[in-house]
C-alpha cells in the first residue's frame, strides 16, 4: 500500500473515530456468538437479496426444516421480478420491499439476512444494525478496508451481533483437521501449503456473473478465497500479519478466442467448449432471465467478454503473527475440482487431498494422511456429512437456526472480526498486486492484531 493509501484509510479511520479502539473492540471470536436468546418463540427473520443463495440455502431451506423455529417477515429485493418469484420459490407469505428501509421499519425483524451483491453487504448489514437488529451476512462480509471498517464501528456502536456464514468450518472433516491441530500431533505448526482448484464448470461460473468484475465481488481473492483464508484463520489459530501476492487474468475474459454477450444466442455456441444452455434450467431461467428487463443482468454472460477485470490465476504468500508461513493459490481453470492442503509442524505433517468433482473418484469420505517425523504413517477417514459443502451447510443452519445456543467447542460460529480478518487477506493480496509491494494487514483497520488464541 502507497502512503496516499495509507494516508487515506487514516483519514477515513479518523473521521469514524475509530482509532479510538480500546475499548470499543469487536466481539472476540472465543466468546460464544448467539443471535438468538428467546426459546420457544420463533425467530422473525427478514431477508434481503432473492437470488440463488438467497431463495435456496437461505429461503426454502430455511422454511422446510426450521418452520417450526423461524418465520419470515419480510423480504426485499432491487428487482422486483425477482422479488415475487422469490417469494413463490421460497414458500412464504410476508410482505415484499423494494426498500431495505422501510422493511427494517415495518417488518420489525429480530434478524435480517443479507444475501445481496457482496458490493453492497456493508449497506445492508450497517442498515440492520443502526436498527437494533443482529445480522447474518452470506459471505464475504465485504470487499474493500473502508467498507470493512465502517462494519465494524456500526456493531460496536449498535451493541448488536454479526454473524458471517462460513459453513467450511462445519463440514467434519476441515472440523478434524482443527482437532489435530489443536491436540499437537504434529508439534509446533511453522507452514502450510495450500492450493485450491476451480474446475471449467464452477470456476467457469463465476466469470459469467457478476463476481467477475472487481467493483461488485472484490475479485476471486476475496469472493471465493474468504473461504480459504478464514479456514487458515481458524486452523493457524493466529493474525495474518503481512501478504504478498501476484495474480493475472489469462484465461477468460479477453484472452478467449471468441465471445459474445450471453451464451443465448451466441454464434460461436457450436465452438465454444464453456457453452452454458441456461434455458434448461427452469429454476434459473424464472429466477434470472424472466426479469433481465428489470435490471439488465444476465446471468448467462459470456465468460470471454471483454470487460472482466478479476485474476484468473493467484498466488499468495502470508506470514502470520505466529512466524507461520503460507503458501497458497487459485486456479479457476482447472480440469477437476479441490484443493491440497498440508501442514508442517516440528514433529510431522498433516495432509489431505480433497476432490469435489472428479467422476472418476467419488467417494462419500475423505482422508487426512498424519505422518510423524521418524516415524509411523496414519490414515485417518472422514465420512461426508449430509448436505451441501461436505456437510457444513446443516450444520451452520442448526446452530443459526435449530438452536442458536448450543456449544460451540470447535469455535465454528464466526463473527465480526472472522469477517474482517479472512477478507483483508484477500484484499491485502488484491493491494499487492496492484502495488506489486508487501501489504502489513494491521494498515488496514484498526483491529488489533494477536499471534495467538485470536480474540481471546
Amino acid at each position: 500500500m502507497d502512503s496516499n493509501q495509507t494516508q487515506s484509510r487514516r483519514d477515513f479511520l479518523a473521521k469514524g473515530g475509530s482509532l479510538l479502539a480500546g475499548s470499543f473492540f469487536v466481539h472476540p471470536i472465543a466468546e460464544a456468538l448467539t443471535i438468538w436468546d428467546r426459546p420457544g418463540e420463533k425467530m422473525k427473520l427478514a431477508l434481503i437479496g432473492t437470488g440463488v443463495r438467497g431463495c435456496s440455502m437461505f429461503g426454502r431451506d430455511v422454511m422446510n426444516v426450521y418452520k417450526d423455529q423461524v418465520e419470515f417477515v419480510g423480504l426485499s429485493d432491487k428487482n422486483e421480478g425477482r422479488l415475487r418469484y422469490g417469494k413463490e420459490f421460497i414458500g412464504v407469505n410476508c410482505p415484499l420491499f423494494a426498500d431495505a428501509d422501510e422493511m427494517l421499519a415495518k417488518a420489525k425483524p429480530d434478524v435480517l439476512i443479507v444475501t445481496t451483491m457482496d458490493s453492497t453487504h456493508h449497506e445492508f448489514i450497517i442498515k440492520g444494525l443502526n436498527a437494533g437488529i443482529n445480522v447474518i451476512s452470506e459471505k464475504p462480509m465485504t470487499t474493500d478496508e473502508f467498507k470493512c471498517q465502517a462494519i465494524l464501528d456500526a456493531e460496536r456502536k449498535s451493541g448488536k451481533r454479526l454473524i458471517v456464514t462460513f459453513n467450511y468450518r462445519y463440514s467434519p472433516h476441515r472440523q478434524k483437521l482443527y482437532e489435530l491441530l489443536r491436540s499437537g500431533e504434529i508439534g509446533t505448526l511453522t507452514s502450510v501449503d495450500f492450493h485450491w482448484y476451480l474446475n471449467t464448470s464452477h470456476g467457469a461460473d463465476y466469470f459469467r456473473r457478476w463476481h467477475g468484475y472487481k467493483e461488485k465481488g472484490g475479485t476471486l481473492l476475496v469472493h471465493k478465497a474468504t473461504h480459504h483464508f478464514d479456514l487458515l484463520n481458524w486452523w493457524i489459530d493466529s493474525d495474518p500479519e503481512e501478504v504478498f501476492a501476484y495474480g493475472k487474468l489469462e484465461f477468460y475474459g479477453k484472452n478467449g478466442p471468441f465471445r459474445g454477450t450471453t451464451c443465448r444466442g451466441c454464434a460461436h455456441a457450436k465452438n465454444c467448449d464453456f457453452y452454458w444452455d441456461i434455458t434448461k434450467n427452469t429454476h434459473l431461467m424464472k429466477l434470472y432471465v424472466e426479469n433481465e428487463k428489470y435490471d439488465g443482468y444476465h446471468r448467462d454472460g459470456c465468460v470471454f467478454r471483454e470487460d472482466i477485470n478479476i485474476y484468473d490465476k493467484m498466488a499468495v504468500q502470508i506470514k502470520y503473527k505466529n512466524e507461520v508461513q503460507v503458501s497458497y493459490s487459485l486456479t479457476t481453470y482447472s480440469p477437476y475440482e479441490g484443493y491440497r492442503i498440508a501442514f508442517n509442524g516440528t514433529e510431522g505433517r498433516l495432509e489431505a487431498w480433497i476432490k469435489e468433482s472428479q467422476p472418476w473418484d467419488e467417494k462419500d469420505e475423505d482422508e487426512i494422511h498424519l505422518t510423524k517425523m521418524f516415524g509411523e504413517r496414519e490414515v485417518i477417514i472422514i465420512p461426508h456429512g449430509g448436505g451441501g459443502h461436505g456437510g457444513g451447510d446443516t450444520r451452520l443452519k442448526d446452530k443459526l437456526f435449530k438452536d442458536p445456543t448450543m456449544a460451540d467447542p470447535y469455535r465454528q460460529s464466526a463473527g465480526s472480526r472472522d469477517g474482517a480478518m479472512s477478507i483483508l487477506v484477500g484484499i491485502a493480496a488484491r493491494n499487492s498486486i496492484e502495488s506489486g509491494k508487501p501489504i502489513k494487514v494491521q494498515d488496514l483497520t484498526d483491529i488489533p492484531l494477536v499471534a495467538n488464541g485470536r480474540g481471546a
